[in-house]
């Protein structure tokens, strides 16, 4: 019996039901249940998964002996990112809030802005904690992970500087992140927002098809003015973040467990 808690922003949202909901080794994924997490466990309700449920609060979260691995997963929102003190403040009371229930942590994010260059420091938990890497250190943010780490994201930015990058979650949530007061797009104020971009660079993963991410893609373009190119995107890092900490659990289990969820 072991719990991964995962913490992350609403903008992987899709790649974590992806990668989650095929996975069928978890034996019950547990979530936080609150605006932030509703769309997450929407996406999760689609899937095959057996044993899924919602939670009102942490303190309702018993593990389930049973089950090899559990995951519990609280979803925070998007936006935070603008303010580092901001980010930091939300992901240190989360991990306090998960750590009584959980074996290690795996978060949604990455440096973003360096709030999390010494994750360890921010979170002060005594358990492991997992981020996507880039070679060897955490990836610069959610665009880099789902284009596959910095150099992809340099080389797009050399190419065009004026470029703004809608990943599946970008391309969910971007009226929502470019008018954060309203919650609606505000025509004057996405036009001063997007002064000096060129182009729209879509980035579709498999966490949405490519078809329904041009759809949302065209629609930014309209609104925008700004021409839409794509290049294919990937999980790869966030899967792999997965897998490391799922081989850390693997690795902690007493002889009879192990043989258990073999």
């Amino acid at each position: 019996m072991a719990v991964i808690g995962i913490i992350t922003c609403e903008i992987l949202e899709l790649e974590f039901a992806t990668i989650l909901g095929s996975d069928t080794e978890i034996g019950r994924i547990s979530v936080l249940e609150n605006r932030q997490s509703a769309r997450l466990i929407e996406l999760l309700e689609a899937q095959p998964i057996h044993n899924l449920q919602r939670l009102p609060h942490v303190h309702a979260f018993q593990p389930e002996p049973n089950e090899p691995l559990e995951v519990l997963i609280r979803v925070l929102e998007l936006g935070l990112h603008r303010n580092r003190k901001v980010l930091r403040d939300a992901l240190s009371k989360a991990a306090h809030e998960l750590r009584p229930h959980a074996n290690a942590l795996l978060l949604g994010y990455g440096l973003c802005g360096n709030a999390l260059e010494d994750s360890r420091a921010v979170l002060d938990v005594d358990i492991p904690v997992f981020l996507p890497m880039d070679q060897d250190r955490p990836v610069d943010d959610c665009v880099a992970l789902c284009l596959g780490g910095r150099d992809c994201y340099y080389a797009e930015l050399r190419k065009i500087p004026g470029t703004f990058f809608l990943t599946p979650g970008w391309a969910t949530h971007w009226k929502r992140m470019l008018d954060p007061r309203s919650g609606e797009m505000a025509q004057p104020g996405l036009k001063r927002v997007l002064a000096g971009y060129e182009r729209a660079l879509l980035v579709p993963t498999p966490a949405l098809t490519e078809g329904e991410m041009l759809r949302r893609g065209e629609e930014f373009s309209r609104q925008t003015g700004l021409r839409l190119e794509v290049r294919q995107g990937t999980m790869d890092l966030l899967t792999t973040a997965w897998r490391a900490a799922k081989s850390f659990i693997e690795s902690t289990l007493v002889p009879e467990e192990a043989e258990t969820s073999q």
